[in-house]
């Protein structure tokens, strides 16, 4: 098992990346006016955010490659979420540059995304079926037990990353939300991979890039926090979203994400339950989705929302951890 202070090494080298990257990457970005548009429809109080500066996950992204290749420590799981986090990001990065540089609002079309995204899950899926631990089984929840999906595994398992990574995707709407949430689950991850689950070289290397990442995202927090500098944009979100959705299917803990990652999970559903009643009835149950939204309408300030969503993970994520 990798000692702590390798961990805390890769944590405060990709911390202070992205801390002291963003003084030089920030500027570049507003000089060359790649702004956020705010949606019309969206909470009034998101209008003075318009023209902040978006495609930051560069910074999460250089970060966390930079402090993993000067790290010394190489394997094969660390190559593959290093993959699976460059292919997702690249699909945000290309939709952040349609959208912002080439001004064409919609970015990339709803099935140019879904077909790059399942082409990653794909791949994801099968490098699970094949390289993790236990195959094709994954963790049950509180009863210490594998179920073995078989041939259902890698349909299954491509469903689950779609919706991770555009729960993930959906929950970047907030200064700090995403950033701030994503920091507790990766450290989770780093947790349960060092010292949870029983010891393995694949778990050794998920525990360090899972450090990576909350290094990377808690620096980037410096200037993502409100009054936001800088947003992450889809290159940031999709990239975390593979992240996450590749340390899960390494681990074989997809099933855990619903505790680790729960507040992903609210986001996410809360959209499809709000698309789909209102469909059938004409009328909404929340205010907006996805949820962040509702309790903004609600009247709360989004420092609140961005506090009590951060604490509840913090909470889910202890009950995720005491599920294993």
């Amino acid at each position: 098992m990798y000692e702590s202070k390798q961990i805390i090494r890769v944590i405060a080298v990709s911390f202070l990346i992205t801390l002291f990257l963003g003084p030089v990457v920030i500027p570049l970005l507003r000089r060359l006016k790649v702004g956020q548009s705010i949606r019309e429809e969206g909470p009034k109080s998101h209008f003075s955010k318009s023209g902040t500066p978006t495609m930051g996950g560069i910074l999460i992204v250089l970060g966390i490659i930079i402090s993993l290749g000067t790290s010394g420590i190489y394997t094969k799981e660390i190559a593959a979420v290093i993959f699976f986090i460059l292919g997702f990001g690249i699909i945000g990065l290309i939709d952040d540059y349609i959208k912002v540089v080439l001004k064409r609002n919609l970015g990339l079309k709803a099935y140019q995304k879904i077909v790059g995204q399942l082409f990653f899950a794909i791949l994801l899926a099968f490098y699970g079926s094949k390289f993790s631990v236990h195959g094709t089984k994954l963790l049950i929840p509180f009863m210490n037990a594998y179920i073995d999906l078989g041939i259902f595994y890698i349909p299954f398992t491509v469903f689950v990353i779609l919706g991770i990574v555009n729960a993930v995707n959906l929950t970047d709407g907030l200064d700090g939300l995403c950033t701030g949430i994503t920091i507790i689950v990766m450290a989770a991850f780093s947790l349960i991979a060092n010292s949870l689950i029983p010891k393995d070289i694949m778990y050794e290397g998920i525990a360090i890039i899972s450090a990576s990442v909350a290094g990377s995202c808690l620096g980037f927090l410096r200037h993502n926090a409100h009054p936001a500098k800088v947003f992450m944009g889809d290159t940031g979100s999709l990239a975390l979203g593979g992240a996450v959705a590749s340390v899960a299917v390494i681990t074989n803990l997809i099933l855990v994400i619903p505790f680790i990652g729960g507040i992903y999970f609210a986001e996410a559903l809360s959209v499809i339950i709000q698309v789909f009643y209102f469909k059938r009835t004409g009328k909404r149950i929340f205010k907006m989705a996805p949820l962040h939204h509702h309790f903004e309408m609600c009247g709360w300030k989004e420092t609140k929302v961005v506090g009590v969503f951060w604490i509840v993970t913090v909470i889910l994520a202890f009950i995720g951890i005491y599920s294993i």
